[in-house]
């Protein structure tokens, strides 16, 4: 376990040092989201798939991979036939978002997944597994649902309760931690304001993530399923 952690802390450290190693102005470019560039890749990946027959410019990953992970574009069997090289906000160009698809069988859409969060999350992954080491057990707080539990940052020896930014709006998003001591981010606030915000069909028992997906640039990353109650409020999906 020693091994594994300190494996875990030079690989966090790394990922850090990397991204100190770009300026300032470089680091800005590469943390907005443009759209033509979207389009741009949307195209390459189009294109990829007519002369292919049907496959996709993407890496393999496990079938257990979250379904929002899934699909990453690979870069490397697009350009430079179909694009030139990957944006300057792909994460490969040292920008924050990874280029993934969303309804890969059916209509292969291209979005982003702010890998800031991921890391953010690595990181506290790793205090959570630092301290069940030591301890036997994970800082559970408040039960929210049946396996979804609030976070006592308080024994991670943090000030104040960790989040991260939406990128869908921008508001500081809570995470919570699962019965399986994983750490996820709470997107009941973003699901709140966009099932007040775009007509949907969505009914009790469909998880309603893709009504973020479908009317924005982004995927949400690290999140567990949600549906809606009877007054059409987002509430945990029980797998």
């Amino acid at each position: 376990m020693k091994v594994t952690l300190q494996l875990l802390v030079i690989a966090f450290s790394l990922s850090i040092l990397t991204g100190c190693l770009y300026p300032n102005d470089k680091l800005a470019q590469n943390q907005i989201p443009y759209e033509d560039q979207i389009a741009a890749v949307q195209r390459a990946v189009d294109q990829f798939k007519e002369d292919s027959g049907g496959l996709l410019p993407i890496k393999t990953r496990e079938m257990e991979t979250p379904i929002y992970q899934k699909y990453p574009i690979d870069f490397i069997k697009l350009s430079p036939k179909y694009i030139a090289e990957p944006p300057g906000n792909a994460y490969e160009t040292g920008g924050v978002y990874l280029y993934v698809l969303v309804n890969a069988e059916t209509n292969p859409t291209v979005k982003l997944l702010d890998v800031r969060i991921s890391e953010e999350l690595s990181e506290l992954n790793l205090r959570v597994e630092m301290y069940r080491s030591s301890n036997g057990y994970a800082p559970f707080k408040e039960q929210l649902h049946t396996n979804v539990f609030t976070l006592d940052y308080s024994k991670l020896g943090l000030k104040e309760a960790p989040y991260v930014v939406s990128p869908f709006t921008g508001k500081n998003l809570p995470l919570l931690i699962t019965s399986s001591n994983e750490i996820v981010v709470d997107y009941r606030m973003d699901l709140f304001d966009y099932l007040s915000k775009y007509e949907h069909t969505y009914k009790t028992g469909d998880d309603i993530r893709d009504i973020l997906v479908d009317n924005s640039m982004f995927v949400p990353t690290n999140s567990l399923p949600y549906t809606i109650d009877e007054e059409n409020e987002p509430i945990f999906l029980d797998k």
